[in-house]
């Protein structure tokens, strides 16, 4: 029965951390995106993270996005540095052409940090893949 069962295997769709400058606080901020770059919208997009190591655990976090569009972006959460000696483990669950898509995303403990920072391009921002 396992053997008739498939997985579809998620592509074009990714999560990154980007550090940006943020105009009412006049600060710094590492906010938390997911990217569709697929040509085909996602629908009822579900993320639930949840920071973690050893000893530690946050809180988990769950954000709905009803349809992410076509080759575009969302924010989904503001991300507090304390958190980036952790595990960051984002769950990314969604429809597309009707079929349920589910992978986990993750930022392993202190590699949120500007010396990691990369272009990407769908952002036009300077940011971190999760992997």
């Amino acid at each position: 029965m396992k053997k008739d069962i498939k997985i579809p295997v998620v592509s074009g769709v990714y999560i990154a951390a980007v550090l940006e400058y943020n105009d009412i606080y006049k600060s710094q901020d590492w906010n938390i995106y997911i990217i569709n770059e697929n040509n085909t919208d996602l629908e009822m997009v579900v993320v639930v993270s949840k920071g973690f190591d050893e000893k530690d655990k946050t809180s988990t976090m769950r954000k709905k996005i009803d349809v992410l569009p076509a080759n575009s972006f969302a924010k989904i959460e503001l991300i507090q540095p304390e958190l980036f000696k952790l595990n960051n483990q984002f769950q990314v669950s969604f429809f597309l052409d009707n079929i349920l898509f589910d992978k986990t995303y993750f930022f392993s403990k202190n590699t949120i940090k500007e010396e990691n920072l990369r272009m990407i391009t769908s952002l036009n921002k300077r940011g971190i893949l999760a992997k």
